[in-house]
């Protein structure tokens, strides 16, 4: 598969790869100049490295292209990736009260300066929630180290996945 990925065209890799990180299109576009990878691994530990070595600046711009979770109201506005992930968590099945409990939560929480960010695949509305009354009364700089660490979850887990799709 790594010569495949090796093999495609700027246009083509940078629509594979630009919301492995949400909306970071240019990360793929500084990945696309490292080619060619080795190995998927490969591909995965320079992409990772492009996002660590980015500016605080940059690194918050992608936590605020992170969308509410389970805000029934801008559903249509999530990309593929997203949409995905928070139906896999049931956040698309929340009860009123739940929906009303998300929506107070997402507007608290951005006292941090962006929106909760939390890896979703393989929990439940109920972990999801939980974790978010948690985290909304933590620190700044906590968080936001925490906000970090979450989108590299989710971008090591939309790798993982697509290095299980056939490309």
């Amino acid at each position: 598969m790594i010569n495949k990925i090796n093999k495609l065209p700027e246009s083509e890799f940078i629509k594979v790869f630009a919301n492995i990180f949400e909306n970071a299109r240019w990360v793929a576009e500084e990945l696309y100049k490292q080619k060619p990878f080795g190995d998927f691994n490969e591909l995965s530990s320079k992409m990772m490295n492009i996002f660590e070595m980015s500016s605080k600046e940059k690194k918050l711009k992608i936590l605020n292209d992170h969308p509410d979770l389970g805000n029934k109201a801008k559903v249509s506005s999530l990309t593929p990736d997203s949409l995905k992930e928070q139906k896999n968590a049931g956040l698309d099945q929340c009860t009123k009260e739940e929906f009303n409990e998300f929506k107070k939560l997402n507007d608290v929480y951005k006292k941090f300066g962006f929106p909760f960010i939390l890896a979703v695949k393989g929990k439940s509305k109920i972990e999801i929630l939980n974790n978010f009354r948690t985290r909304i009364n933590s620190k700044p700089q906590i968080e936001f180290e925490e906000a970090i660490r979450q989108v590299k979850k989710i971008a090591s887990l939309r790798l993982k996945d697509l290095n299980n799709t056939n490309i």
